[in-house]
């Protein structure tokens, strides 16, 4: 018999994808949502991510800010994908009262996952929480790189990521007795959408073909398929020798935001959106002095791009599809559920 695993978050891009695989390979699976009336709206992301059979799949409503019904999601389950965390598209007017909630979301979990008899819970955290400060471009970025808080550019959410993680590392360290954790780390997730909602990594791509950006920033980046993120969800959660491990989700390589403008316009017929040129760099640092957003931007041209996926290939046999292809994965979504108006 395969054993039950709790998904916090199932109606989000990476929580859907973890469900539709598991319930594949034949796990019961329950999954919270901060509402129920939220049931028939996961039901229908499944379903368009190929999902037809849902006798294994039940429902809790559980919020990471309260502990009603934490304790019900987790019973009987042996692992937990701890994927549910706030999401931060504008930085917030107070980033204490924006950071905490994921913190003491995350505390809550490890809390009620240690009281349950969990034995591993897998955390989505994010690369923000390992490789920002690392701007060294001549060395490799691997999971033994944390960046440091007080960077300056961090957005709130990359904040809110990296503090949680720490205190989800601190909590294990200092009262987690039996209960294991895991952490994966992803860069920008793109792939497939199972409903119209773009969230995160889905925005660059949004920007760059509803004609808001009007110049492309050298800007380099990783990209992670949703599918294998989820994928490595699973293996992490399988595997003996995950215990206590960080694993960075990135696909080989890297790809410019140039590169990402230049790889639409040859895969579409209308490309008048599409900007082709080039924002000089010395304008990103310089309005970084005066602009929040620019300064986000001005943090991302330095970070070095040189990531190692070495470990989740070597020790959980993980092998991700190309950049390219979660790319045009993510543009098929878009075009199907019409979110450029």
């Amino acid at each position: 018999m395969k054993k039950h695993v709790l998904v916090t978050g199932g109606n989000g891009l990476v929580g859907s994808h973890c469900i539709l695989q598991l319930l594949e390979q034949g796990y019961p699976v329950k999954t919270t949502v901060r509402s129920l009336s939220k049931v028939p709206d996961v039901i229908k992301m499944l379903k368009n991510g190929g999902g037809d059979q849902f006798e294994n799949l039940t429902f809790v409503e559980a919020d990471l800010c309260h502990d009603e019904n934490w304790e019900a999601a987790m019973q009987n389950c042996e692992f937990v994908l701890s994927v549910a965390s706030p999401v931060f598209f504008d930085t917030p007017s107070n980033e204490a009262d924006a950071v905490r909630p994921a913190i003491d979301g995350t505390l809550r979990i490890l809390q009620f996952a240690k009281r349950a008899g969990v034995k591993r819970v897998v955390m989505t955290s994010n690369f923000g929480a390992v490789g920002f400060s690392h701007t060294n471009k001549g060395s490799e970025t691997t999971e033994d790189d944390w960046t440091d808080p007080n960077l300056k550019g961090l957005s709130t959410y990359e904040k809110s990521k990296l503090l949680a993680e720490l205190a989800a590392w601190d909590f294990i360290n200092r009262s987690g007795d039996e209960l294991e954790l895991t952490t994966i780390n992803p860069v920008a997730i793109l792939g497939p959408s199972l409903d119209a909602h773009d969230t995160g990594s889905f925005q660059i791509l949004v920007h760059l073909l509803d004609g808001s950006m009007k110049a492309v920033p050298n800007i380099p980046l990783n990209i992670v398929d949703v599918r294998d993120v989820a994928d490595l969800h699973i293996r992490a959660m399988e595997h003996h020798c995950a215990k206590n491990q960080r694993f960075i989700a990135t696909a080989d390589g890297q790809i410019s935001m140039q590169e990402v403008a230049a790889l639409l316009i040859s895969k579409m017929g209308d490309t008048k959106n599409i900007p082709t040129k080039k924002l000089p760099s010395w304008i990103i640092h310089l309005a970084s002095l005066f602009n929040a957003k620019a300064k986000m931007a001005s943090t991302l041209m330095k970070v070095n791009r040189n990531v190692s996926n070495k470990k989740a290939k070597e020790m959980l046999g993980w092998t991700p599809q190309p950049i390219e292809h979660a790319i045009l994965a993510s543009l098929d979504s878009i075009n199907k559920y019409g979110v450029i108006k």
